[in-house]
């Protein structure tokens, strides 16, 4: 069962609140690639990485929340529990209890905003992104018996764009094992959002990387050098060393202080922890590119084309991109491709049926049609795919 909040129910609510765990500078975007290191990198060490020697910090050290702190109960967290939960219920009434208290109007009034806060700083502020909620909302179930922990969510690859920077969303929900009541899901993320998404459970300290690499991303675009290093620092050192976006970052900042030798190691060792790491193949294919290695760049940028290319989101990305251009076999041999990799997601029938349609064919438009209705998973996807086979089935009269 998948207890879910439904963007757009609240005030302030935005549609996309993936944890923005990629950052990269617009130059790098548009190099792109992907691939595995091809050369030997630069005598740089992890540990030289994580030193920050060479960048201007400040002699104080950053301002950030310990590990302790970010998942702290509050005295008013508490308070609010004893108000809205009853600690002598079940289980499954206890979370269906808080879910109605944290998402009611009136009773709290959430607010999406592009900040990444500590569980208290979040339920006192009343606003954050997807991961202050998430780590709110799991400390909050923790503390009246219930077993909450984290999980990261495959998401269809989500960009924002925001002055100088492109920056990549993903997400991480809560999972809730009630035992024999069954295992739900309480996510704060997308109106679309899918129970046939991938889903992985992670461990505490995988998401405090999560924490700490958005908060670095957010101080990175402040241009906050000292707060973005010890961030990412923490990230890695501190929670997760194999949190390949936390290296890829660490990566983005070296480079953005012209260190490009150390922007290359970090990048270079997101790829040792995660070899399909094809956002720190991008950075290094820009990179080379403009050191001139045009061997290396071109390495990296065919296996990111092949990496995109295996993406059926990616394909689905250039089906819509073929069919407005009115190049329609295209759009068809991108979309079937997907449709094989990905044969849950009712998006890629639905354009599979439009462009069938625009071709003339009447008959395979309302079978994907069809096929898109079956596949959706809320009655207003099924409605509106049901309008358009019925108005196919009427005009093909």
């Amino acid at each position: 069962m998948m207890t879910r909040f439904e963007a757009g129910t609240y005030r302030g609510w935005r549609r996309h609140m993936g944890c923005r765990v990629l950052f990269l500078s617009l130059i790098l975007v548009l190099a792109g690639s992907n691939g595995l290191a091809g050369a030997d990198g630069p005598e740089i060490s992890p540990d030289e990485l994580l030193a920050g020697t060479l960048l201007s910090l400040d002699s104080g050290l950053s301002d950030i929340a310990n590990d302790d702190e970010v998942m702290l109960l509050s005295d008013d967290m508490w308070r609010f529990l004893e108000t809205h939960v009853d600690d002598r219920a079940r289980s499954f009434v206890k979370l269906n209890q808080l879910v109605y208290a944290v998402i009611s109007e009136g009773s709290f009034d959430l607010e999406y905003e592009e900040t990444t806060r500590t569980a208290a700083d979040t339920f006192r502020a009343k606003r954050g992104n997807c991961m202050s909620f998430t780590n709110m909302f799991v400390v909050m179930a923790r503390a009246v018996g219930l077993d909450a922990r984290f999980q990261e969510v495959d998401i269809p690859p989500d960009w924002t764009f925001n002055e100088d920077t492109y920056v990549l969303n993903l997400h991480i929900n809560i999972y809730i094992d009630l035992g024999v009541t069954g295992k739900h899901i309480v996510d704060f993320n997308i109106e679309d959002f899918k129970g046939s998404y991938e889903m992985r459970v992670v461990s505490d300290q995988r998401a405090l990387a999560h924490f700490f690499n958005n908060l670095g991303v957010e101080r990175m675009q402040y241009g906050d050098i000292t707060t973005a290093f010890f961030a990412f620092r923490r990230a890695i050192a501190e929670n997760d060393s194999r949190f390949a976006p936390a290296w890829t970052n660490l990566g983005t900042l070296y480079n953005r202080q012209g260190l490009s030798e150390y922007a290359e190691a970090a990048y270079l060792q997101a790829l040792e922890v995660d070899r399909s790491d094809h956002i720190a193949m991008s950075n290094l294919s820009a990179l080379y590119q403009r050191r001139g290695d045009q061997e290396q760049a071109r390495y990296y940028r065919n296996r990111v084309n092949s990496h995109r290319k295996q993406n059926p989101y990616y394909r689905y990305h250039m089906a819509r991109e073929a069919f407005l251009a009115k190049d329609y076999d295209s759009a068809i041999s991108h979309l079937k491709y997907a449709a094989r990799k990905r044969r849950d997601e009712d998006r890629f029938c639905a354009l599979l049926g439009l462009v069938y349609l625009h071709q003339g064919d009447e008959k395979k438009s309302q079978k994907w049609m069809a096929r898109a209705e079956k596949l959706a998973e809320t009655d207003a996807l099924k409605q509106i795919y049901s309008s358009k086979i019925a108005r196919l089935k009427s005009e093909s009269r």
